[in-house]
């Protein structure tokens, strides 16, 4: 996998800089992220039993990877029973050659897409397109990203980051077969996408997709969408080929129940999304392939603090109430997975040796609203915590916080340090610290040093 989510270079706190200076993309953000998670408040608040749900959507999740061996051998299974072909993928590299040799196998050199940000992870379409392939997104928004040479942005509205009239002006430019006098009203834009796309459904002869879920007894691959697009994509080519992280397993189809509730209403806030797909294996003569992806995934389950970002279900509730994606997209995390669970899942994935894998875990305010909205239970402010620690520091930093615990380690010399703080408080700066303390007080002020300690004061008063 590459450092950087199709080479986005930099940071987050230089890339979020950058953001938060287009006032046009802070108001796309706001006005769609409110509106999102109103909906979604609204939905959940009809069920008395949420917090039941929640609880056993974490523990469903929580089994099922503490038994992930297991569950994966039973699914592999299912599928080979029902016609299907099970291919293993360790890591991108070899998903993209297992897909890519598949395509080439057919003998076409088009595909079509039903969205999967496992294959995004991976960067499948450049994988393909090196192969001399074509790969067609079909869900809404993630064509208009193709279209417009983007990036996603959000895990549910990848186009998020665009307002109607940017969309009405890419589809002018992209789509040739758009009419000129198309207005920038959203049945009109959605007309114009499915005409675009109704040619490409009817000619491919292999699609690509994901999965929400895989049910480990019977080997059914399941999809929610909002469009349709995605049934036409999984139903009408002849070779379907599917690329699903290894985390996405359920063991029963009444573990499925649970989260087919839960789903829903925290992503787009509706009781019922409009499309459920299931397929079983290999149907109506349809040759069926299945690539489970591991890239990381058993590395972040051997961590007994990080594995719980492997319940996630991409809601996006996380995102739409953080103040901190809120402001500044999805761009500037560099990742597919933007926003809170992406500042958890990406470092994991990746690791933390590029600059901006190691910025993520900070890329928040830590005030807890996604766990609180997450239907899964992911204390992602825990999981933050812990990677800070885990995350390169400079010597400096290192020595300081150590001289830091032996301080506050021990009552007697931290009174000894506060009395000492005391007596020189007038050598210290009122602005900014010097030399490697500075960075501290770039974004913020040094706290005022009192004249005399509380513990001294109490000393004194109480011995009055």
């Amino acid at each position: 996998m590459s450092a950087t989510f199709l080479g986005m270079p930099g940071n987050f706190p230089e890339n979020s800089q950058k953001a938060v200076q287009d006032s046009q993309l802070r108001y796309n953000l706001r006005k769609a992220t409110h509106t999102i998670r109103g909906k979604r408040a609204g939905v959940v608040g009809e069920l008395p039993d949420w917090a039941e749900l929640r609880a056993a959507g974490k523990a469903i999740k929580d089994h099922t990877l503490r038994n992930l061996d297991r569950y994966l051998v039973q699914l592999e299974r299912a599928v080979q029973d029902a016609g299907g072909t099970v291919h293993w993928a360790r890591d991108a590299a070899e998903a993209n050659r297992i897909v890519t040799g598949l395509v080439k196998a057919t003998g076409e050199r088009e595909v079509v897409k039903v969205k999967s940000m496992a294959t995004q992870e991976i960067e499948l379409n450049q994988a393909l397109a090196a192969e001399g392939i074509t790969a067609y997104e079909t869900d809404l928004a993630e064509l208009i990203v193709q279209l417009g040479d983007d990036f996603p942005s959000h895990i549910l509205v990848p186009a998020i980051h665009r307002n109607r009239s940017e969309i009405r002006e890419i589809f002018l430019e992209k789509m040739p077969e758009t009419p000129e006098g198309l207005t920038d009203d959203p049945p009109a834009l959605a007309e114009a996408a499915r005409l675009h796309l109704r040619e490409r459904f009817l000619r491919s002869k292999v699609a690509i997709s994901g999965a929400n879920f895989m049910v480990a007894e019977t080997g059914t691959l399941v999809v929610l969408e909002s469009e349709g697009n995605g049934r036409m994509c999984l139903t009408l080519p002849e070779t379907l080929i599917s690329v699903v992280g290894i985390e996405k397993l359920l063991p029963s189809w009444r573990d499925l129940e649970v989260f087919l509730q839960l789903l829903p209403r925290s992503s787009t806030g509706e009781r019922m999304n409009p499309y459920t797909s299931m397929w079983t294996g290999a149907v109506e003569g349809q040759d069926f392939h299945l690539v489970l992806l591991d890239n990381g995934r058993t590395g972040v389950l051997a961590d007994e603090v990080g594995r719980q970002a492997l319940r996630c279900i991409r809601c996006s509730a996380c995102l739409n109430v953080c103040p901190v994606y809120e402001r500044t997209g999805g761009h500037a995390y560099g990742s597919v997975y933007p926003g809170p669970i992406g500042a958890i899942l990406t470092p994991q994935l990746r690791g933390m040796g590029s600059e901006l894998d190691a910025s993520l875990p900070y890329a928040s305010s830590l005030c807890g609203a996604c766990y609180d909205v997450c239907p899964v239970a992911i204390d992602i402010p825990e999981v933050l915590v812990d990677l800070r620690a885990k995350a390169p520091h400079a010597a400096a930093e290192k020595a300081g916080m150590k001289v830091a615990g032996w301080i506050l380690d021990d009552h007697r010399r931290l009174a000894a340090a506060q009395r000492l703080a005391a007596k020189v408080r007038g050598l210290v700066p009122k602005k900014r610290l010097p030399g490697p303390m500075s960075a501290w007080t770039d974004t913020r002020d040094v706290p005022e040093i009192p004249e005399e300690s509380f513990r001294d004061w109490w000393e004194r008063n109480e011995r009055a």
